[in-house]
């Protein structure tokens, strides 16, 4: 249980499209951690025993829903030989023994609670070495500690030598196997499903690997159809056309990093009878390429080969997010963090990335991050907005985001997550890292 609060004197930011405010407001929370009131403070009524916050003419905003999430690792750049091809079976044997599960269950927990100081009050991770996501997930349900809402994946399905084989995947190179693996991975509580339709940009070995279609149609659609029966969404790494239009087909509801789009794919993600709710919506992941196209691979520790592919897909996700504009597809957030150079208190770079070179508004960037976030998970009855009857999920800021930029993120004057209350939260900044990202 929580404690009822009144946050007085603040500006509300509703995260919608238009980036509509209410100026001169306050907002109400119950003990049960639920708004009762969000809105003009003249509308207010008194509340007796509330706690009282003063805002102090604060700006207000939803809680930020990171969408594409990992959190086996802390976004710091890896040694050459963990990622070396020699190296893959060495790591993925050491993450799968006891002594890797320990490791991975501190870490995620830390990055978990690293995302939720930073402003993110909801996870989705989509590809974790085993369950360690669902074991944190289960410690903050039952109070063990504060923490976000988490929705894990567990280890994503991919084919044999495929991307994120066999670190963080479970394979399959049939339809019922890979069915299977979709009833393991949700007996074992995951509440998120991921497929790896195509190779990726950073395990790839040859220049052109990432966006080659992987899985085949059929199988991705029995891990659809499987996961639906279960009112399971499904995502699925895809970084070409073909790809896109594989998984889209197949009945995949949201494409991570995405591409250039025909006709095929707009019509598919606007109208998708195979999706679970009739269509299907992008989550770009800007943060993933941009450290590797605008640093020296001196810096970002990459190879030439994992570079040609990165400035390949970065260019393609450009292209993807100007099609779902034009075509006006639903576009998520996602910050594909714990990847190199993708760190978990960041997030605020994906919204000022995807407006800076994306093309998005200020405005639209945080509707992706919040209210967008919400109904493609279909969680917005119970967050993604300040309103009432929805959980108290939200971050009060010094600076309004929409006019001074979403650095203001960094260092929130208070966050909420379903009505606990963390008063100027910290996290441990990689200043150097971060000192490189400041440079474009």
């Amino acid at each position: 249980m929580s404690t009822a609060f009144v946050l007085d004197h603040v500006t509300i930011l509703t995260g919608d499209r238009a980036g509509t405010t209410i100026n001169d407001a306050a907002i109400v929370v119950d003990t049960q951690g639920k708004i009762e009131y969000a809105g003009p403070r003249k509308d207010m009524t008194a509340r007796v025993g509330y706690r009282y916050y003063d805002g102090g003419n604060r700006f207000v905003t939803p809680g930020l829903i990171n969408a594409h999430a990992h959190l086996f690792s802390d976004g710091k750049p890896l040694p050459a030989f963990m990622t070396s091809e020699k190296a893959e079976n060495l790591v993925a044997k050491f993450m799968h023994s006891k002594p890797g599960e320990l490791l991975l269950n501190k870490r995620t927990k830390t990055n978990v609670l690293t995302q939720m100081n930073s402003g993110v009050t909801t996870i989705r991770s989509l590809g974790d070495a085993r369950y360690e996501a669902v074991r944190v997930r289960d410690a903050i349900e039952r109070g063990d500690y504060l923490g976000p809402r988490v929705y894990p994946s567990g280890p994503l399905l991919a084919m044999p030598g495929g991307h994120g084989a066999p670190q963080i995947a479970l394979c399959s190179t049939t339809p019922a196997e890979a069915a299977q693996q979709v009833r393991d991975n949700l007996a074992a509580g995951s509440t998120a499903i991921k497929i790896a339709a195509t190779g990726g940009v950073t395990d790839a070995r040859e220049i052109g690997q990432a966006g080659t279609p992987e899985m085949p149609e059929e199988q991705m659609r029995a891990i659809c159809e499987t996961a639906h029966e279960a009112g399971i969404i499904v995502a699925a790494h895809a970084q070409s056309a073909e790809g896109i239009a594989m998984a889209l087909r197949a009945g995949v509801d949201t494409i991570e990093h995405g591409a250039s789009m025909n006709d095929e794919i707009v019509g598919l993600f606007k109208d998708n009878p195979n999706s679970l709710r009739g269509s299907s919506a992008l989550i770009p992941t800007l943060q993933a390429c941009l450290p590797l196209v605008k640093l020296d691979p001196k810096v970002t520790g990459i190879n030439e080969i994992v570079r040609a592919n990165a400035e390949m897909i970065y260019e393609e996700m450009l292209a993807g997010i100007r099609d779902a504009l034009e075509h006006d597809i639903m576009i998520g957030m996602g910050t594909d963090s714990a990847l190199t150079h993708v760190t978990h208190y960041n997030t605020w770079r994906e919204m000022d990335y995807v407006q800076r070179y994306g093309g998005l508004t200020a405005a639209h960037a945080l509707h992706a991050a919040t209210q967008a976030n919400a109904q493609l998970l279909a969680i917005d009855n119970i967050t993604g907005s300040l309103e009432a009857d929805k959980d108290a999920d939200l971050v009060v800021l010094d600076t309004n985001p929409l006019q001074a930029g979403f650095r203001a993120f960094t260092d929130p004057y208070l966050v909420a997550t379903r009505g606990h209350v963390l008063q100027q939260p910290q996290v441990k900044r990689f200043d150097k890292l971060d000192e490189k990202l400041d440079t474009f």
